[in-house]
């Protein structure tokens, strides 16, 4: 179960790398769009696990690992966004956040 201060440091670097993805998706992913689904932080605050959804013309995959080669730039820039907000800015690490393409098969499941 999480505390009163994971979910807060979550919900700020939800929100956070959501404005750097849409500020950087036309160079990082030009004709497509970076969803952050989720933030979990571990309890010692030290390792953020980011949960993203992709819409757009490439794969998943290589855009996982696109970014975990740019994960320096973007903590970064992380950095100068919560610089009052937190002293140290956790590690990133990103996953592919499958619960929206399982909520689609649902629902066409449904349909039929």
């Amino acid at each position: 179960m999480a505390t009163l201060r994971q979910n807060k440091v979550s919900r700020l670097l939800q929100k956070e790398l959501g404005d750097v993805f849409q500020r950087k998706s036309g160079s990082l992913f030009p004709g497509g769009l970076v969803t952050v689904t989720n933030v979990e932080v571990s309890p010692d605050l030290s390792i953020a696990k980011i949960y993203l959804t992709f819409l757009g013309n490439f794969k998943p995959e290589e855009a996982i690992e696109l970014l975990m080669s740019k994960r320096g730039e973007l903590r970064n820039e992380l950095a100068r966004n919560v610089r009052r907000q937190l002293r140290i800015v956790p590690d990133l690490r990103f996953y592919i956040d499958d619960s929206y393409d399982a909520m689609k098969r649902i629902e066409t499941l449904l349909k039929k």
